[in-house]
């Protein structure tokens, strides 16, 4: 028997040299007999996979990927769906873990009193500040902000950006706001109530207090 002029033992003998053992009465056994139940199954449900790429369904992990080709007539095992996407190098979305910015102190941190028990009102400017931080995903990873509210008119008069979440970050937004407001004519004076969580960042560890 011959493929394309070269007889089958001298190709199998160069895949074998390549590390692709195939016997010539393996290619010939594979030529003349029809294919298995199992191959012509996989061949179909390949087919379905590929149809989802570039759907929402092509978003689907295996046991969601298992439930929709059994809801469209395909009696498939699970453990057949994830060996077929596998192979075709189909994976679902996956979904990343929240990213928490604050987190509560230990036991042994000091917490300041609540001064502001939920009132987030204030009747005149630099009476009542609040401070939080959040972060964003840059294609560098994540940058964080820390920024302060002023209740009275709900105006950010501070923030900072920085790469690492730590004391520093959160009071140079304070430090920041104090300077501002100086600069812009409204210096703060006595009686500011500075209020932010109750998470533990690098040692601040902060609920409200008078600066």
């Amino acid at each position: 028997m011959r493929t394309q002029g070269h007889r089958v033992e001298s190709i199998c003998a160069v895949l074998t040299e390549r590390g692709v053992k195939v016997a010539p009465r393996t290619y010939r056994n594979w030529k003349t007999a029809p294919p298995s139940p199992r191959t012509v199954t996989d061949a179909h449900l390949t087919n379905a996979l590929r149809e989802t790429v570039g759907t929402a369904e092509g978003l689907y992990g295996r046991r969601k990927m298992t439930v929709h080709l059994r809801r469209h007539g395909h009696d498939v095992a699970a453990c057949t769906v994830d060996r077929l996407m596998r192979d075709e190098g189909l994976s679902g979305a996956v979904r990343g873990r929240r990213h928490r910015t604050t987190m509560p102190g230990g036991s042994d941190s000091r917490r300041a009193p609540d001064l502001v028990d939920r009132d987030f009102t204030a009747e005149v400017p630099n009476r009542k500040w609040v401070t939080d931080f959040t972060y964003c995903r840059t294609w560098a990873g994540f940058v964080y902000v820390a920024f302060v509210i002023d209740c009275f008119s709900r105006a950010i008069v501070g923030w900072h950006a920085a790469t690492v979440k730590d004391t520093a970050m959160v009071t140079t937004a304070l430090k920041m706001a104090l300077w501002r407001r100086d600069h812009t004519g409204h210096p703060v004076g006595s009686g500011l109530i500075h209020h932010s969580d109750a998470g533990s960042r690098g040692g601040f560890n902060r609920s409200s207090q008078h600066p």
